[in-house]
């Protein structure tokens, strides 16, 4: 079913003794604002946890609009190779994919051959926005955050329609580092040399404790150009929720979901600024040096929302 309303949402979550996003320009350090110190999160990292979970949790036979095809596949994963993905949609469809022998063929030839060729490589506007729908109808990330399919096998570019910003910490954030030791040696010529001692150090980084907000943007308009409905909603709030349950590791320690707040707009267009709607939902420190949520004091301010827009908090 499309979407009928505008949605904007502020996504709180924090992390405690763990490294929420290293940067790998900075050897792995957690993100940091250079100015502020502030802590960052990248919205790129942030979706990688929404495809994580989608792809963890989600029955791919549940929903099939035609046979041999599944609606919720993660097109962005690991080790993908996403020309591959591309030339899926050409075959389900029995299109002829362009290739790129066909430029190949056309070199030294007259430059209308050339033109040829290189069209052929493209594909036909009608065969690309068929592959287009094909990959946003199978693609759960495709259809809700976008995708640039234009290389190798042209599938289309897709705008998605919900947006999500980098997070950034409440407060400046202390980046720590550690030395660690493996007791071990990974090879025999490694204990030679350290005549039996088997003994490693490594680097760790973590942040005692931060609170980071997170904003995003759900456009109906776009929606219904990918086909991202309300059962894809749906399942984008879970996923927001439950993401970082599915998520552990050593190097992340404690990341949790503190508060999801969702405003829904009683128009497609929006009855409000979203900047204004997101100041309503402020957090502040109780303690010098927080290390636990409870140190701070989240407030909501519902009084006076904008006629049309309604706050439905799914966490906090």
């Amino acid at each position: 079913m499309n979407l009928t309303h505008r949605y904007d949402f502020v996504l709180l979550f924090d992390v405690k003794d763990g490294n929420p996003n290293g940067d790998p320009d900075a050897g792995n350090l957690p993100r940091l604002d250079a100015e502020t110190g502030h802590g960052l999160m990248t919205d790129v990292a942030l979706k990688r946890k929404v495809r994580n979970f989608v792809a963890l949790t989600r029955d791919q036979s549940e929903i099939e609009p035609q046979p041999g095809e599944k609606r919720c596949e993660i097109y962005v994963r690991e080790k993908a190779i996403l020309n591959l993905q591309h030339q899926r949609a050409y075959s389900a469809l029995k299109l002829d994919a362009p290739t790129e022998e066909a430029t190949e063929a056309a070199e030294g030839e007259d430059k209308k051959a050339k033109k040829g060729a290189k069209d052929k490589r493209k594909g036909s506007a009608s065969d690309v926005e068929q592959a287009r729908k094909w990959m946003c109808q199978n693609f759960f990330d495709v259809r809700t955050f976008g995708a640039v399919m234009s290389t190798g096998t042209n599938a289309g570019e897709v705008r998605g329609p919900v947006q999500l910003t980098f997070a950034r910490s409440i407060d400046p954030i202390v980046a720590l580092e550690h030395s660690i030791t493996r007791m071990a040696v990974a090879t025999e010529a490694e204990a030679e040399k350290q005549q039996g001692d088997n003994r490693t150090m490594g680097r760790k980084h973590t942040v005692p404790y931060g609170l980071y907000a997170a904003h995003g943007f759900v456009s109906s308009f776009l929606a219904k150009q990918t086909g991202f409905g309300d059962d894809d909603l749906e399942l984008l709030w879970q996923a927001l929720e439950h993401m970082f349950e599915h998520d552990r590791s050593a190097a992340r320690g404690e990341m949790s979901t503190r508060g999801l707040y969702v405003f829904e707009h009683a128009s497609e267009l929006g009855n409000a600024h979203a900047h204004a709607l997101f100041e309503r939902i402020t957090a502040s420190k109780k303690v010098d040096a927080p290390r636990a949520f409870s140190d701070y004091e989240v407030s909501v301010n519902e009084a006076g929302l904008p006629e049309g827009v309604k706050l439905i908090r799914r966490v906090g």
